[in-house]
C-alpha cells in the first residue's frame, strides 16, 4: 500500500514506570512504514522511561518525547498529544504492549469507516518471536448496541470486553464532534470514548486479522477496579444516557452495563472499608445499602469460584500452535 497524506498514522503511548517495555513499543510503531509520528507522553514516571524511549529512536524525526512532571492519568496524556500531533489518523499503544509487523497495512485496505480495530493476541509475557494466526479479514461494521453488549461481562469467560479494541480514528471525525477521553477517568476511559463516538454516528470497523499484541498484567489499572474509577465510569455513562440521544435497544443494554459497573462499584466499596477500617465498617456499609448487598454477597462468591476454576481449568480460548488468546472472532461481533 502506497502511504499517502490521508493515510498517515500518529501512534499515540501515554507512559508511566514503563521503562522495561517502552523500547518495545516505540520500536513496533516507528517500524510500520504508514506511521508518520509517535508521541510518547512520559506522564510522571520515576524511572527510566523517558531515557528508554528516547533510546529507541530510530532517526527518522519521527518520535516526539513530552514529559508531564506529575501524573496527571492516560487519558489527559493522550488528549495532550493529540494536541500537537497532526497525522489525519491516530493509533493509541499501551507502553507494555505492541504492533505485530504489517498492522496498519491490514487495517488501512478498508474503506468506509471513522474507526477501524484489529484482533488482538493477549499473551502473559511479551514473545516478539511469536506470529498471530493468519485469521482472515472480515470486515464487520460494529454498531453501539453489539459494542456495549460485547463489554458485558459473561461469567467463567475470560476478560475480553470489545472496549479492549485499539481502533485506528479518524481526527476529522473527532474534531468536528468535539471527542476527546474524558480526563477524570483511569479506568473505561477507551470504552467511553468509544460510545460516545457510536452516538454520534461513528462507522466503526472492526477486522479479525490481528496486528495488535498485548500483554496480561495482574496490575494493571483496568484489573485493578479502584472504587473512584469505578465510580467514574459509571458516572460518565449515566451521563451519556441522560442526553437522550441514545436509541432506545442500545439504551437498554447501557443501562444494564451501568447496573453491572454499580455491582462491581458496591463490592468494591465494601472490600475498601474492610481493609482501611475492618469488617465491622464493611457490614455497617452493606446494611446501609442494603440494595447493594446482593451484588456484594454474589460478587464475593464469584471471586472465589473463578478463582478456582482458573486453578483447574485452563483459558480455552487459544487458537492451536501459537499459545496465545485472541480477543475475536468473539459472539457479539460474529
Amino acid at each position: 500500500m502506497i502511504v499517502t497524506e490521508d493515510n498517515r498514522v500518529c501512534v499515540i503511548i501515554a507512559a508511566k514506570n514503563a521503562e522495561e517495555t517502552i523500547g518495545r513499543a516505540v520500536c513496533s510503531a516507528l517500524a510500520e512504514p504508514e506511521v508518520a509520528e509517535v508521541v510518547v507522553v512520559d506522564d510522571g514516571s520515576n524511572d527510566g522511561t523517558l531515557a528508554a524511549a528516547r533510546d529507541a529512536d530510530d532517526g527518522s524525526g519521527r518520535l516526539e518525547l513530552i514529559r508531564f512532571k506529575v501524573n496527571r492519568g492516560p487519558s489527559a496524556a493522550r488528549n495532550h498529544a493529540i494536541a500537537i500531533s497532526r497525522a489525519p489518523l491516530i493509533s493509541i499503544l499501551d507502553a507494555d504492549d505492541f504492533f505485530f509487523p504489517g498492522r496498519f497495512r491490514q487495517m488501512l485496505a478498508c474503506e468506509g469507516w471513522d474507526f477501524i480495530a484489529d484482533n488482538i493476541a493477549f499473551m502473559e509475557k511479551a514473545d516478539l518471536s511469536r506470529k498471530p494466526a493468519q485469521f482472515a479479514p472480515r470486515p464487520k461494521k460494529l454498531d453501539l448496541k453489539t459494542f456495549v453488549l460485547g463489554n458485558i461481562s459473561r461469567r467463567g469467560a475470560p476478560r475480553g470486553e470489545l472496549g479492549f479494541l485499539k481502533p485506528v480514528m479518524r481526527r476529522a471525525f473527532l474534531d468536528t464532534h468535539g471527542l476527546r477521553y474524558r480526563e477524570e477517568m483511569r479506568l473505561g476511559e477507551d470504552y467511553e470514548l468509544y460510545v460516545r463516538a457510536l452516538v454520534a454516528g461513528a462507522r466503526y470497523t472492526v477486522i479479525e486479522s490481528c496486528g495488535y499484541g498485548a500483554v496480561v498484567r495482574a496490575n494493571s489499572l483496568s484489573g485493578q477496579h479502584r472504587t473512584k474509577d469505578l465510580e467514574a465510569l459509571r458516572d460518565a455513562e449515566r451521563a451519556i444516557l441522560a442526553t437522550g440521544d441514545v436509541p432506545s435497544d442500545a439504551a437498554a443494554v447501557m443501562r444494564r452495563h451501568c447496573r453491572q459497573i454499580a455491582d462491581r462499584h458496591a463490592l468494591r466499596h465494601f472490600l475498601d472499608s474492610k481493609r482501611e477500617a475492618g469488617a465491622g465498617a464493611a457490614l455497617g456499609y452493606a446494611f446501609a445499602n442494603p440494595a447493594a448487598m446482593p451484588a456484594i454477597a454474589g460478587g464475593i462468591l464469584r471471586d472465589k469460584l473463578d478463582a478456582a476454576r482458573r486453578r483447574v481449568r485452563p483459558d480455552k480460548r487459544v487458537a492451536p500452535g501459537d499459545g496465545l488468546r485472541y480477543l475475536l472472532p468473539a459472539p457479539s461481533v460474529d
